[in-house]
């Protein structure tokens, strides 16, 4: 595939996860498995590729990793690192401006508790020389890139695990089934989050987002794909436009340790001038075409 920019908005598009047929009993209950492993200290590993969609057309838009560590309710604390799939040479004579070394720079995001630290990406274009981290009241596990994360929180939200498993059916290896914005909205803190405070539209609220869970013998989750429309995001477009989310979990029960920044790197206030995107559909990025 060949990638060309476009400019000011992001053209995706998308196919709806589908479940396959229905196959021998379903594992150990998931909810069950993921609550024994909220133990304080403890934590699980992943790595996510993000596709965007245009019709047949497909290509990676953004690639996450990150750690999540325990405590006995919930996520303690998160260290996710994000790339989109852009190289500076896809973006011309933009490669040296403000917003073409953002959309070529990781994106680096560490939560504790609910203090949030952002650097790399955007933020180093709205601090100051010499600081690296932006401080953040609230969390925002995966900073600005979060929106563009999966959306469905099966780790460190046994509540929302359970809201998706009440319609779901038995899949190869685990469930699946769907949701909508609007739902997954009332359950799930971390997806409120992930939006970075952007208020649901009740068109947007209507958008279903299909999924499909894979876990192992222990019911843990090893694989999430999630679908999406672009409708979902805020984006116009056809009904055949969205994201794919994969998502792979590994390393259940390894000691984790996530630590707050150092304080002499952190700043609080943004350099002179500096303002941060009100729009989120207005950042621009590139489209994967032919």
């Amino acid at each position: 595939m060949k990638r060309i920019v476009t400019g000011l908005a992001l053209a995706t598009a998308a196919t709806l996860v589908t479940a396959g047929p229905a196959q021998a009993a379903a594992p150990k209950n998931p909810v069950v498995a993921v609550k024994k492993q909220m133990v304080a200290g403890k934590g699980v590993t992943f790595a996510e590729r993000v596709t965007v969609f245009e019709g047949r057309e497909r290509a990676v838009f953004l690639r996450r990793t990150g750690t999540y560590q325990f405590k006995s309710s919930g996520i303690a604390a998160s260290d996710i690192t994000a790339k989109f799939n852009i190289k500076a040479s896809d973006l011309g004579e933009d490669a040296d401006s403000e917003v073409g070394k953002m959309l070529t720079t990781p994106e680096r995001s560490i939560t504790v508790g609910r203090t949030s630290y952002l650097s790399g990406g955007i933020w180093d274009s709205i601090m100051t020389e010499g600081e690296t981290w932006y401080k953040v009241d609230g969390p925002v596990h995966g900073g600005f890139t979060a929106v563009y994360g999966q959306p469905l929180n099966v780790v460190g939200e046994p509540a929302t695990l359970k809201t998706l498993l009440k319609g779901a059916k038995p899949a190869a290896g685990g469930y699946t089934g769907r949701i909508t914005l609007g739902e997954l909205r009332k359950v799930s803190p971390w997806f409120k989050a992930s939006m970075l405070g952007q208020r649901a539209k009740a068109k947007t609220a209507k958008s279903v987002l299909s999924w499909k869970l894979t876990v192992d013998a222990k019911g843990l989750p090893t694989r999430l794909v999630t679908t999406l429309p672009a409708a979902a995001l805020g984006m116009s477009g056809a009904k055949d436009e969205g994201f794919s989310i994969d998502t792979r979990y590994s390393g259940w029960g390894a000691k984790v340790s996530i630590k707050a920044p150092s304080a002499d790197e952190v700043a609080t206030d943004l350099k002179k001038g500096a303002e941060l995107p009100t729009d989120l559909q207005e950042i621009p990025l590139g489209s994967i075409v032919q």
